[in-house]
């Protein structure tokens, strides 16, 4: 279906990072690399992100906004990371919204939260529940799980201060996290990375399928359609569009939005080449669909407002 070139729709970014080693600290960057990132080697990615490297990257598109997701710097002092952000939107304009981070199941989490709140571009929080090693590993641990009750308590915090959870969990977790959301009907949730189908046998769609049935039932639940790359395989189209397309019909546009995850992604494919894919995929797609998934959704759920030009 023709609509306008992806080059010109406008687009908001809905889940991206930017680093800065010489200013925050990011353990898992510069001293405590770990074992089973979600995308094999990330040596590439031990640098500064800036601004401008953002712009070189999504150079050609008309990114009209731009939110920011806390990238895992030193979770021991969450606001460095949120202060540094807020310079930088007052020096460079970007980012326009900011996911902060914040742990959820300790005594100090509300001071935490409070104080990520308190930042006028701060639009949610980020907080990995501790999940299992793989679809069939139980849990050892029960602090910092979501079947703790000081984690589920330290949850509905984000109710309190009208905050929004980036939901992050890998597709055995989807289910779990879908009776998580339907226990807490006021959250408002968005599922990150188009729910981390890692296993793509037909066993482990299925897997992922039944939880994301689950989210997309909830009314208070959203998706980012986002990093489709696998550890052990290069980014393929078709195996993506079939992830893509399955994840759409079940959310729907509205509740859909496109999100870069760079500079992750950028270990599997390029700025240009990921949205021009996730276009080709949505090719049958109405012109205001498209203008849902790739804006209109991401400004509505982080209260981006009407002058981000979508």
């Amino acid at each position: 279906m023709a609509g306008t070139d992806i080059h010109e729709l406008p687009i908001v970014d809905a889940h991206h990072h930017f680093f800065n080693l010489g200013r925050v600290r990011y353990p898992w960057l510069t001293d405590r690399p770990e074992d089973d990132f979600l995308l094999g080697d990330y040596e590439a990615l031990k640098r500064d992100y800036l601004p401008a490297d953002y712009a070189r990257d999504a150079a050609g598109f008309n990114i009209v906004a731009q939110v920011h997701v806390e990238a895992e710097a030193d979770h021991e002092n969450p606001l460095a990371e949120t202060a540094w952000l807020s310079e930088l939107n007052r020096s460079a304009g970007v980012p326009h919204a900011i996911v902060g981070h914040a742990w959820l199941h300790r005594r100090s989490s509300e001071a935490v939260i409070a104080a990520q709140a308190a930042s006028p571009l701060v639009r949610g929080i980020r907080s990995k529940p501790i999940t299992a090693p793989n679809a069939g590993a139980g849990l050892s641990r029960w602090a910092g799980t979501m079947d703790d009750p000081n984690w589920r308590r330290g949850l509905t915090l984000l109710v309190k201060y009208d905050l929004s959870w980036d939901l992050r969990v890998p597709f055995w977790h989807l289910e779990e996290a879908a009776a998580v959301m339907a226990a807490s009907p006021n959250l408002r949730a968005v599922v990150n990375h188009t729910g981390l189908a890692w296993d793509r046998g037909e066993d482990g769609l299925a897997h992922w399928r039944r939880g994301m049935v689950k989210l997309a039932a909830l009314d208070n639940v959203w998706l980012k359609v986002s990093e489709l790359g696998l550890k052990s395989a290069p980014w393929d189209y078709d195996d993506n569009r079939r992830v893509v397309r399955q994840a759409i019909e079940l959310f729907g546009f509205d509740r859909c939005m496109f999100a870069s995850n760079f500079p992750v992604a950028g270990l599997r494919i390029g700025y240009a080449e990921q949205i021009e894919a996730i276009d080709r995929m949505v090719a049958d797609a109405s012109e205001d669909e498209r203008r849902w998934l790739f804006a209109g959704t991401a400004r509505e759920f982080y209260r981006l407002g009407d002058d981000t030009g979508t």
